[in-house]
């Protein structure tokens, strides 16, 4: 069950009604877990992506815009969502994801450097085009 906060907070991102000042990472994750929870995923990374470039742009900053990242945190949203599901016969509420995955709240050492080496995050490459990680990483599936 989502609150009618959460409604317009989507509908704002999508809108182009929130602006960029003041919008942290934990907002972006917060948006992905709203996006991921509620539209098939490649609906979801569709809907999200453009909506945060427009935000990106609207701000004079087209090129923070970084696909890489956004689909990779998006797609470990999906997957972790999709885990408490399977364990707890439904999804999480914003409260419970956030206090079973705070490596996907912190921005300063971001779970990505897990999966992608630094320079891979800082080409342009990965900035324009998703790209696979390039780290070994082996989760546990249960």
């Amino acid at each position: 069950m989502t609150a009618p906060e959460d409604d317009e907070l989507v509908a704002a991102f999508e809108s182009g009604r929130l602006g960029n000042e003041g919008f942290r990472h934990v907002d972006h994750v917060r948006l992905g877990f709203l996006f991921m929870l509620r539209f098939p995923a490649w609906d979801a990374l569709r809907r999200f992506s453009q909506a945060l470039a427009r935000m990106a742009a609207a701000s004079g900053k087209p090129a923070r815009y970084h696909e890489t990242i956004t689909w990779a945190l998006l797609l470990l949203i999906r997957e972790r969502i999709a885990r408490w599901a399977h364990e707890h016969g439904r999804p999480p509420s914003w409260e419970e994801f956030c206090a079973g995955h705070m490596d996907l709240l912190d921005w300063k050492d971001h779970v990505l450097k897990d999966y992608y080496e630094d320079r891979t995050l800082a080409s342009e490459l990965a900035r324009t085009t998703f790209l696979l990680p390039d780290r070994r990483v082996n989760p546990v599936v249960t």
